[in-house]
């Protein structure tokens, strides 16, 4: 059996990718009141600092600023991913699913990325602005509503129009000012 070792780097900032096991689905969308409750319940209770985030039909993309003290992602997003699903009906799973009393709606795994300085975050908050554009739910950022580019907008680090009005662009729009990350003390 192999053991998968997950980044154990205490205040570090970490982008995420957690994935439904249908795909594809519109089940984080059905559910977006229940997703929002669990995931600010968790919050408050293991806090953490969601710098920027995107919901999707069927994944989710986030990046997290942990405590100081603290490296523990992986007891969050199973806390997030368990507290979803209570409630729900189990969907179609394997054997080994049924065995471990999982219900078979989120892929056991999920993607982790320590972030290594502001470029790399840059890069990965603008992957997760763009990526209703690039999964072709919409033509504009600013359309999709659940992302935290709004919040970008209303603090003035990003245009209404950043990301234009195309489908598959290649590159991302430059930032009003400066780096949009001074806020977090940089690294």
């Amino acid at each position: 059996m192999s053991r998968y070792v997950r980044a154990n780097i205490k205040g570090s900032i970490f982008f995420f990718t957690v994935v439904l096991a249908q795909r594809p689905s519109k089940l984080l969308f059905k559910e977006i009141g229940r997703l929002r409750r669990i995931y600010q319940a968790v919050r408050q209770e293991r806090p953490f600092e969601t710098i920027a985030i995107c919901i999707l039909p069927d994944h989710i993309h986030a990046v997290w600023r942990l405590p100081e003290d603290d490296a523990d992602f992986s007891t969050r997003w199973s806390l997030i991913k368990s507290g979803f699903s209570r409630g729900l009906d189990a969907q179609e799973r394997s054997a080994s699913k049924v065995i471990k009393r999982e219900k078979g709606i989120w892929q056991r795994r999920y993607w982790e990325n320590a972030i290594r300085d502001d470029a790399n975050l840059e890069r990965h908050v603008d992957y997760i602005h763009f990526n209703p554009v690039k999964h072709g739910y919409v033509t504009r950022v600013a359309d999709w509503p659940h992302s935290s580019f709004h919040h970008y907008v209303e603090r003035g680090l990003l245009a209404a129009d950043w990301g234009g009005d195309l489908v598959g662009r290649e590159k991302f729009p430059k930032p009003l000012r400066g780096s949009r990350f001074s806020w977090l003390g940089g690294f």
